[in-house]
């Protein structure tokens, strides 16, 4: 592309989803964005890419969009009239335990009940009066979950939707570690390790605080919407948001890195790029990239206050992992049949091997035989 403009209405730092996201609703709001990205490409991690031989292309990061099929954000942004298409395995989710026996997730409520049935029977009905108690906090729980931080308004509808004493109910079960949830739900293994394993997807072990709620946030959007994968590859996404983007007046600018935000009385007031160019910001500076290499990097801490970047210091990054991309010959002979239809399995581990690897990950050991998430579609 050529040079970008020197002055737009706001200049967004980094071409990620949440940057693009930002980007086009300022766009929708009738400001001029320019959206400059380090690296050749846009989309961050959700990129597609030919990984392992020619024609197999592989999700670079993120691959299945329960979130994002569902965010009202998103939905929004109507990014099928620019392309994207959703699309869906037979199943959602297959839990394969040590013994291979199979907890399944379909977005048929029933046929997700009469797998849970299998491990306990009457999980099947536990697992539909959750699914009903999903269904109230739906709408505002996920505009809580993608909207603006704190999310006080979604807060207040969920209040006088529940009522006191229901409300007090969903706090507490925010606070449950994934196990206490489980055994408090559920008799059976299966449904207790759907619920555990999704909570893993947020890096949060069985015995972690909080890791009920999210697990339990992702199995019911699984059950609601599904483990929806970008037809084509994740990049799909990008590819719609950028469009949309550029339709509207907005401009991606790839291989600009920016090396420092500009500050004026306070104020950032535009970018400074590798190359030394500026693009200055007439209302705002937006920045889609970790909050170290924001504060530290393209501010300076000389411009912060002593106590932010003391609070800087206690940032952590999350644990690492690893990613594996196979090019295979034909569909995986899963023993557990059930696997066979889903999207994405979870295999090698209960709820208790779950518990044994987060701990060991935590103290920077691996699990002889480590926990899997596997992806087909």
């Amino acid at each position: 592309m050529t040079a970008a403009a020197d002055t737009a209405d706001a200049v967004v730092v980094g071409a990620g989803p949440n940057g693009l996201v930002a980007a086009n609703i300022l766009a929708d709001r009738g400001w001029d964005v320019v959206v400059l990205e380090a690296t050749p490409n846009p989309g961050g991690s959700v990129q597609t890419a030919e990984l392992t031989r020619p024609g197999f292309r592989s999700d670079l990061c993120s691959a299945f969009y329960p979130l994002g099929i569902a965010s009202p954000v998103l939905n929004a942004l109507d990014l099928q009239r620019y392309g994207l298409r959703w699309r869906h395995a037979p199943d959602v989710l297959a839990h394969i335990l040590p013994d291979d026996r199979c907890a399944l997730l379909s977005r048929d409520i029933g046929r997700t009940a009469e797998s849970l049935d299998t491990f306990a029977p009457g999980d099947g009905d536990a697992w539909r009066r959750c699914y009903s108690e999903w269904q109230r906090v739906r709408d505002d729980l996920l505009h809580a979950v993608t909207g603006p931080f704190p999310p006080a308004k979604a807060a207040a509808r969920l209040v006088r939707r529940l009522g006191a004493a229901d409300m007090l109910r969903l706090a507490r079960m925010v606070t449950l570690p994934a196990r206490r949830f489980g055994t408090e739900n559920f008799r059976g293994l299966g449904a207790q390790a759907l619920v555990a394993g999704c909570a893993l997807h947020t890096d949060l072990g069985p015995d972690s605080a909080a890791s009920g709620v999210f697990g339990w946030l992702l199995a019911m959007l699984g059950q609601d919407v599904g483990f929806p994968a970008p037809e084509g590859g994740a990049g799909s996404l990008t590819k719609a948001l950028v469009a949309r983007l550029i339709d509207r007046g907005g401009r991606v600018y790839c291989s600009r890195p920016v090396s420092e935000v500009l500050i004026a009385r306070n104020r950032a007031v535009g970018v400074r790029d590798v190359h030394g160019e500026l693009v200055r910001a007439r209302r705002a500076v937006l920045a889609d990239v970790p909050a170290p290499t924001l504060y530290r990097d393209l501010v300076g801490e000389e411009r912060l206050p002593a106590r932010f970047v003391g609070d800087l210091e206690r940032f952590q990054w999350d644990d690492a992992t690893v990613k594996i991309d196979w090019a295979l010959s034909g569909p995986v002979p899963w023993r557990a049949q059930e696997a066979r239809t889903a999207g994405v399995i979870h295999f090698d581990a209960d709820v208790d091997g779950l518990a044994d690897f987060a701990p060991a990950r935590a103290c920077g050991r691996m699990r002889e035989r480590p926990f899997w998430f596997f992806g087909q579609l």
